[in-house]
């Protein structure tokens, strides 16, 4: 039986109807037509559906979105929400802007996680080193760009060194 679960996703309070035991990833999708997390293996293992909770990465196909309750979601439709104070005239995010200038961009289908997953690495760390770039793509597939493109425009946006 379906019931209302209430949702802060992108800074908006959202209610949608789902069944007790739905995926995140599915309500986003299905219940609020937000498409940016892809469902990719379901089980955790590629990062397709990374979305942020509460400023951290998860694999939103293994949080149950009554789980998500009172937590803060943030899906790739919002990342422009995270921009540095000051950057009003671009809706694009640094990172979004970055992966653009630096070819990270092929299929598309594991861009969103990997740009959510970086934003979380940098909102933890502003000046991670390429190895912490790395580790913090590792549970992020992609069969496009072979990652350096990737790891360059995460390091671009970083603090200044």
């Amino acid at each position: 039986m379906k019931q209302v679960i209430a949702l802060n996703v992108n800074g908006e309070s959202r209610e949608v109807l789902a069944e007790p035991f739905a995926a995140l990833v599915d309500v986003l999708r299905d219940g609020l037509g937000l498409t940016g997390a892809k469902k990719g293996c379901g089980k955790g293992n590629c990062g397709a559906c990374t979305v942020l909770m509460d400023g951290k990465a998860v694999n939103s196909c293994l949080v149950l979105a009554v789980d998500a309750q009172g937590r803060r979601i943030t899906t790739i439709e919002g990342l422009y929400l995270l921009r540095p104070p000051g950057e009003h005239a671009n809706r694009l995010h640094p990172l979004q802007r970055a992966f653009i200038q630096h070819g990270a961009v092929q299929c598309g289908f594991c861009s969103p996680g990997m740009l959510l997953a970086a934003a979380a690495l940098l909102e933890e760390n502003p000046i991670p080193t390429e190895a912490e770039a790395r580790a913090a793509l590792e549970g992020n597939l992609c069969r496009c760009t072979g990652y350096q493109k990737i790891i360059e425009a995460i390091l671009s946006v970083s603090a200044p060194r």
